[in-house]
């Protein structure tokens, strides 16, 4: 059967697959995803079945049902300080879902998106789907941590480059832009007349601030710049699919005759618990970042004191990014860590440039999970 020679030529995820190899196995501890053990709180579940109960079960907005836009609205005013209108904001059917259909509305075949890598690699096949092409500029790696040269990202643009993709802080090096690299990307773009993507799902995972920096604090509404974020992280909804982008006033127009051709809308009642969630989950996330700050301190703990093991504690995110000593091969690597300590690590080969020899460690998850796995993995490595 024939079929697009860009979808043949799309390569199947690393991480997938070795999440299918340790699975066939049986008894992993499960750390390659970026989720943790904690299901979603009950009253969010509530919040659903009351939107179910009452009658949230018929098609909806496109864009959004004005309650959640709303509440985003709200949202953004009282954690970041920043106003935004109802007009900037749509609903979308996953975080992943909001970069596919942002990307559609920019990116023509032979159009190429400037990606900071390493990087969550789902959005490397969003813009080959497309037809478009990927330009990588690697992060560095000091004794600091990760950082970034603007002058290597600005040199990587050229006259067919329509995006710039930035995750900050970063899936899954918990790299985090400052305000002062951001103002200047977007001086650049604005005179290059470039797009930008901001994917800023992990923005409230920060251990030493309230959230990270934030492209909201540098733009003017009619900025050239999509805000992209979701509910997986903050108040572990990763099963509902449910995201949200912030965009120009006039963009909304495009939104809504994309999301018609994709899903037509997400569910009333996921949005509805959405509400909820916005309204009455501070505190949620206050503990999952807690949860949080306190799984990388077990983690890193352990992975600092093994020979030949290099990592940086990150101060966002909930990643442990660490390369091992003569690794050359991070899924052969990740492979041997399921089958001799069952523990599963996404391999860093799946994140692009910078990416191999690396594995990625997701420590959004319970104590004993972690302190259980990782007397495991420490035994594998040693």
């Amino acid at each position: 059967m024939s079929y697009r020679p860009a979808i043949e030529a799309l390569p199947n995820s690393l991480i997938a697959d070795l999440a299918l190899y340790g699975r066939a196995r049986g008894d992993v501890t499960p750390l390659w995803f970026g989720e943790g053990d904690m299901p979603t709180p009950g009253f969010v579940v509530d919040a659903c079945d009351r939107a179910m109960r009452d009658g949230h079960v018929f098609y909806t907005y496109c864009r959004g049902m004005p309650e959640l836009r709303e509440a985003l609205s709200r949202y953004h005013e009282r954690v970041y300080g920043v106003r935004l209108g109802a007009d900037r904001i749509t609903v979308h059917g996953s975080g992943m879902t909001a970069i596919m259909i942002s990307l559609q509305a920019i990116v023509d075949p032979g159009d190429e998106v400037v990606v900071v890598t390493p990087v969550w690699p789902n959005i490397f096949s969003a813009v080959k789907v497309l037809g478009g092409a990927v330009r990588s500029v690697g992060l560095e790696h000091g004794e600091a941590g990760w950082h970034l040269d603007p002058a290597r990202l600005f040199d990587a643009c050229g006259p067919r480059t329509r995006a710039i993709f930035i995750n900050s802080p970063g899936n899954p090096t918990g790299w985090t832009m400052p305000l002062d690299d951001m103002r200047a990307l977007l001086e650049f773009a604005r005179r290059h007349g470039i797009w930008i993507l901001s994917d800023e799902v992990y923005s409230r995972f920060v251990y030493d601030a309230p959230h990270a920096p934030t492209m909201l604090h540098v733009i003017e509404p009619e900025d050239r710049v999509l805000v992209l974020n979701s509910f997986s992280k903050n108040w572990a909804m990763t099963g509902w699919r449910l995201g949200w982008v912030v965009a120009p006033p006039d963009f909304g127009d495009h939104y809504e005759k994309l999301v018609q051709f994709n899903n037509s809308g997400v569910p009333g009642f996921i949005q509805m618990a959405g509400v909820t969630a916005l309204d009455h989950g501070d505190s949620f996330v206050v503990e999952m970042v807690e949860r949080s700050r306190r799984g990388r301190d077990i983690v890193c703990d352990v992975l600092q004191n093994l020979p030949g093991v290099r990592l940086t504690r990150p101060q966002a995110a909930f990643y442990a990014f660490f390369s091992v000593e003569g690794a050359t091969d991070s899924v052969a690597l990740a492979r041997r860590l399921v089958n001799e300590a069952r523990v599963g690590l996404a391999p860093g080969a799946a994140f692009g440039e910078g990416g191999e020899g690396h594995l990625r460690l997701c420590f959004a998850s319970s104590p004993e999970r972690l302190e259980d796995a990782m007397s495991r993995l420490a035994r594998a490595l040693r």
